[in-house]
């Protein structure tokens, strides 16, 4: 396979799979049989590109891929660099374990609601959302993910279903509104929606008859956009009750992935396009020249908050799902605080390993999101089993799962230990960088903030083991009936979070990898090589 067509294959897979599965349809076992070997094959697909783009040892670091082979800026351009690649390769890590899950744990006339195509078309547009290499379509993949998340939200058809998907709905719908009128203004601004072209324009506004003013607004709505993506307080509402409504192998995808999004969105677009853009901003606090200055006071503040609101909402969840749910609101801060941080620090400041202190920042972030990726993803597979065998999750009609289940019980803690931070899982490596950006940027109010997310996590992770886990044995518990494929996915997940900790060499390495990708705004419009010239 050619290096450029290695960009373009993330994205075929699971368009092939999504169109098979719904061709096969009518026919429930070959159908299930497709959606699991797309899957794998995603995953297989994803793995190749990592190694052949990013990790062997002649990897050329980016491909570029020119749809139809019109020349950037006018075509739509495919892009795969270590950023992007470590975020698929998140993506795959979720997505096959979820898959998985999902076979065992649906009911047939489940799956038979289009579920399988809509897993599929979700994995379409988070992969092509990390692909693309222009704003239009970034909105474009945007939409594409959201309307299989709305159907995956309602899936369940009841009340509850219903209204958590209304709100996501209609958040998202004023959301989509914003963002095309950013991606209007950015346009109208700057004569381009080719990322790489407009990075080169914006870093030589005088040559291409750019205002570049006007930026730092447009720039803040898209920001807005991508926080609710993310989940980031205060566009936090809708989290708890999506992932209570959702299936819950969807929804270890949607907190695995899909919040992965919007922070990857916010990665390339302040860091590699907007960063170029020199224009005089002054909050309270900071000032700079560019509009990072805008991201970092506010992402600070708004990821201290949501590590705080999601703490708190955390320890008084009723159900596994809903202690996640708003555990995710709390985690997602801890990756924000990291980036924010990368935003208010000079490109200059000196860090460790070759990395300035920007890079480093964005690399701790990236491992926290793996870290994060991978624990909460099995702990919502977890709720799932637990479902399964006992017909609830709710805590209070729980108890004695760790005698009854132990494996099961056993990888919930591995889990619940990742997310607090202790060594050698890989929660311990990206809560130590996190906490070693906020020393380093001389953050204090920042660390206090970490101290105390880490004290909540513990808190509601002890919570809901005690309560669970500890104990005597429900009626709930005493008749559950486990299925032991889903325990086997579960623990195979818990081993993955075990074994990234003790390679962590491997991984902190893909992830310095892409912190440089996302700040090298050189090699970026180099690989893209826009061909639109300075205006006449």
């Amino acid at each position: 396979m050619a290096a450029d067509a290695l960009a373009v294959a993330p994205l075929l897979v699971p368009l092939l799979s999504a169109t098979a599965a719904l061709l096969t349809r009518r026919w429930p076992v070959i159908r299930t049989s497709v959606s699991v070997a797309g899957v794998v094959a995603y995953a297989g697909v994803v793995a190749l590109v990592a190694w052949r783009v990013v990790v062997a040892p002649d990897a050329p670091g980016a491909v570029a891929y020119q749809v139809g082979d019109w020349p950037a800026p006018y075509g739509i351009t495919l892009v795969v660099d270590a950023l992007s690649a470590f975020v698929l390769v998140l993506t795959a890590a979720v997505a096959l374990p979820a898959m998985l899950s999902s076979v065992r744990y649906l009911l047939a006339e489940d799956e038979d609601v289009y579920y399988h195509p809509l897993y599929h078309f979700l994995l379409v547009g988070i992969t092509g959302a990390l692909l693309t290499g222009d704003l239009f379509n970034l909105f474009v993949w945007f939409e594409v993910l959201l309307m299989a998340s709305y159907v995956l939200i309602a899936f369940y058809g009841g009340v509850q279903h219903t209204r958590a998907t209304l709100w996501f709905l209609v958040l998202n719908i004023v959301a989509s509104a914003v963002m095309l009128v950013a991606i209007g203004g950015l346009y109208a601004t700057t004569g381009t929606l080719n990322m790489a072209d407009m990075a080169q324009r914006l870093a030589q506004p005088e040559a291409y008859g750019v205002a570049v003013g006007p930026v730092v607004g447009l720039s803040a709505l898209l920001f807005a956009v991508f926080a609710l993506k993310a989940g980031i307080v205060p566009f936090q509402f809708w989290v708890p009750s999506a992932y209570t409504a959702a299936p819950l192998p969807a929804t270890a995808l949607l907190a695995g992935a899909v919040k992965k999004v919007g922070i990857y969105a916010i990665l390339r677009l302040y860091f590699t396009v907007f960063s170029e853009a020199s224009v005089p901003v002054s909050l309270p606090g900071t000032a700079g020249d560019s509009p990072l200055a805008f991201l970092g006071p506010v992402l600070l503040l708004m990821a201290a908050a949501s590590v705080v609101f999601g703490g708190v909402g955390a320890v008084r969840g009723r159900s596994i799902e809903e202690v996640l749910a708003f555990s995710s609101i709390g985690q997602v801060g801890f990756i924000a605080i990291p980036v924010a941080i990368a935003a208010l620090v000079p490109p200059s400041a000196p860090g460790v390993a070759g990395l300035s202190a920007r890079e480093l920042a964005i690399a701790a972030a990236l491992v926290y999101a793996l870290n994060h990726t991978l624990a909460k993803g099995m702990l919502f597979l977890a709720a799932a089993t637990v479902r399964s065998a006992t017909g609830t999750s709710r805590l209070s009609e729980l108890g004695g799962l760790a005698g009854r289940f132990p494996a099961l019980s056993s990888a919930f803690m591995v889990g619940a230990l990742a997310l607090i931070g202790i060594p050698p899982l890989s929660g311990f490596f990206g809560k130590f960088l996190v906490f070693d950006a906020a020393v380093r940027a001389d953050r204090s109010l920042t660390l206090a903030v970490l101290v105390g997310g880490s004290v909540l996590t513990i808190a509601y992770t002890t919570r809901a083991w005690l309560r669970a886990f500890w104990g005597e044995r429900t009626a709930a518990v005493e008749t559950a009936d486990g299925d032991p494929g889903q325990v086997a996915v579960v623990v195979v997940m818990a081993l993955g979070v075990v074994a990234v900790g003790v390679g962590f060499e491997v991984v902190f390495a893909f992830a310095e990898a892409a912190a440089e990708a996302a700040t090298d705004t050189d090699a970026y419009v180099d690989l893209v090589a826009p061909t639109g010239g300075v205006e006449e």
